[in-house]
């Protein structure tokens, strides 16, 4: 009898030229109808019916590999998606069916078993790459607001308990090449080239199967954390509250004071359930970007080599450091990030957490409003991060403050190494 319970050992190559099959559906990327698109096939539970480049579950793709071929995996299990989809409705709204504005994600990869039905019934392994839930936030900086009369408790919003209620959208990266070609203004060819060469040649089919145009690749999702009415995101008229947070472990997660990350994700956060207590309506988006998409290990690098330099820790050398180490000051590249927000049907941000005159440029760039930018307030600032904050303020971030002179920023020092 045929082990139904393990797939074949023979191993088809992305250079074999036969890879074309009737089981493959086509993909009309900006589609208005959602089997007029097509959906993305990236399990492997039929190879003959992919159609894209990688695989479901970004960066967590190699632990399932070790999972399967320890045998504790079940290589062609497929998901029950019973009871699955998204407990509130979001969209579509016209964002998804603009190429332009929708290249780094896959808005029907939200309760696909819905949109692609029919698809299911045919035998089709298509898996959700957003995921939609609800649940209660508790944070000590909450807490504190709370105690101090900023944020009142409503039963609402925030409960008697101090809980904070948030609808949360998990949102896995799905790239579509020629519009993140477009979106970074080069050749898709030679994107494909260079995408293939320095990911050490992981994903041939970037050479030898251009007529594939979507690609899974294998890094962190997002997470986005609405308060109030998911709904409300896409009306202009109601207030929006918004603050766009790249992932900083140290900080976010372990309180490290060399930077202001958690105070300004907290202070968005107790911001954006005000806002929905106005009756208006606020969201996080937390993108995984650890030290400046640079990573963790070039961060840690980085805070060795500013604290151990002549002259210490200094305002006036903060970026040269990060340049010397990692070879560039930053490498996001905030062009993507706007899709998220186009996820929700946001055109419009009243108030926008964010002194990136990056993040705020690749915003408006993306035809989404920006009434209000707001700076995180000083007193939430940790003394050791003040050199973070002053060279950014010189650097043009946006602030009401004055800049500091060359001098000025030569005098704002942090802690030495073994402080």
């Amino acid at each position: 009898m045929k082990d139904n319970t393990k797939r074949a050992d023979h191993i088809i190559l992305a250079s074999h030229n036969n890879l074309k099959f009737k089981e493959t559906l086509p993909i009309h990327w900006g589609a208005k109808d959602p089997m007029a698109r097509g959906p993305v096939v990236a399990s492997n539970t039929n190879p003959k019916a992919r159609n894209a480049i990688g695989t479901h579950s970004g960066s967590y793709t190699v632990y399932r590999a070790l999972s399967i071929a320890s045998g504790k995996f079940p290589a062609l299990h497929r998901p029950d998606l019973h009871n699955t989809q998204s407990p509130v409705k979001i969209g579509p709204y016209p964002q998804w069916s603009d190429p332009l504005k929708m290249v780094a994600l896959d808005p029907w990869g939200l309760d696909p078993q819905i949109h692609f039905k029919t698809r299911f019934e045919q035998g089709y392994d298509i898996r959700p790459t957003i995921a939609v839930t609800q649940a209660h936030l508790q944070i000590g900086e909450i807490n504190e607001a709370i105690q101090a009369g900023r944020l009142p408790i409503d039963g609402k919003v925030v409960k008697e308990n101090g809980d904070v209620r948030v609808t949360k959208v998990a949102i896995d990266p799905v790239w579509y090449l020629p519009g993140i070609a477009a979106r970074l203004q080069v050749d898709e060819g030679e994107l494909r080239r260079i995408l293939f060469q320095e990911t050490g040649g992981m994903y041939p089919e970037f050479i030898t199967r251009p007529d594939l145009k979507v690609w899974l690749p294998p890094i962190g999702s997002s997470t986005a954390y609405i308060f109030g009415n998911a709904q409300d995101l896409a009306n202009p008229a109601v207030e929006l509250t918004c603050r766009v947070h790249d992932e900083c472990n140290g900080s976010d997660v372990f309180g490290s004071d060399i930077c202001t990350c958690r105070p300004y994700l907290m202070y968005g956060i107790e911001d954006a359930a005000r806002t929905a207590q106005r009756g208006g309506v606020g969201i996080i988006v937390y993108y995984r970007k650890e030290g400046r998409a640079l990573g963790e290990v070039t961060k840690f690098l980085v805070y060795n080599a500013r604290k151990r330099q002549e002259g210490g820790d200094t305002a006036a050398t903060y970026f040269r450091r990060t340049e010397c180490v990692a070879g560039t000051e930053d490498a996001r590249f905030q062009e993507f990030m706007p899709d998220c927000l186009h996820f929700f049907g946001i055109s419009k941000i009243h108030n926008l957490h964010s002194m990136s005159n990056m993040k705020y440029d690749a915003i408006v760039k993306s035809g989404i409003e920006v009434v209000n930018r707001i700076s995180i307030p000083a007193e939430l600032i940790p003394e050791d991060a003040q050199v973070e904050m002053e060279a950014k303020k010189a650097a043009g971030y946006f602030s009401a403050e004055s800049k500091k002179t060359v001098d000025d920023l030569r005098k704002v020092k942090g802690r030495a190494i073994d402080e």
